[in-house]
């Protein structure tokens, strides 16, 4: 499975989670998360990566104006839109995106389209609070374009496996506190999730 590691406030922690092995890195847009990066913040520590890394720009209910405008001046190469956007909103994107779907129930993973997607469990809050969402909904449906969520870590990913994921995103169950990564837990996720 894929490895994305999210809320990445610093230009160490990117690294970390390179080295390990991370497919992606996450970098939070979202004022009400502790993991909020500012624009100028991002673009410091996207500007010293390494290539062919993803860079994925989380959003809330940002208008495609200011998506585009972030994801370009940062150097973000994806946008993770964590609310219910649009097709009009998606289709005035000139960056590439993916949707999450803050599922509820079972009913939320089946109505999904044909695109990948990121499944996360539904809570108040938007994103790294590490609720677990209920994995049997996910059996015997194809899951080959779902990169899955929420209250995942090093302990939990390997099983996973077995219902063919995309990938997977991590953010509070590889951290010693908010916005601030465990190398020990990174490496052991990424491994595990390999």
């Amino acid at each position: 499975m894929r490895t994305k590691i999210c809320g990445i406030t610093s230009y160490e922690d990117a690294m970390i989670a390179i080295d390990a092995g991370a497919n992606a890195l996450g970098f939070v847009f979202y004022e009400q998360s502790p993991r909020f990066v500012t624009i100028a913040q991002a673009k410091s520590i996207i500007s010293k990566l390494p290539p062919f890394i993803e860079k994925v720009a989380l959003f809330v209910n940002k208008d495609p104006k200011s998506i585009d405008s972030i994801c370009s001046e940062t150097g973000a190469t994806l946008a993770q839109l964590h609310f219910e956007a649009s097709n009009a909103l998606c289709q005035a994107l000139t960056t590439p995106y993916i949707k999450v779907i803050r599922a509820k129930s079972q009913a939320d993973i089946l109505n999904k389209t044909d695109e990948y997607t990121l499944i996360d469990a539904y809570c108040e809050a938007y994103g790294g609070v590490g609720k677990r969402i209920n994995l049997e909904w996910f059996e015997g449906i194809d899951c080959s374009k779902i990169i899955l969520a929420g209250g995942l870590n090093s302990s939990n990913v390997s099983s996973l496996k077995k219902y063919g994921f995309y990938g997977v995103d991590v953010s509070s169950g590889v951290e010693l506190s908010h916005g601030k990564k465990d190398a020990t837990k990174v490496k052991e996720f990424i491994r595990n999730a390999q």
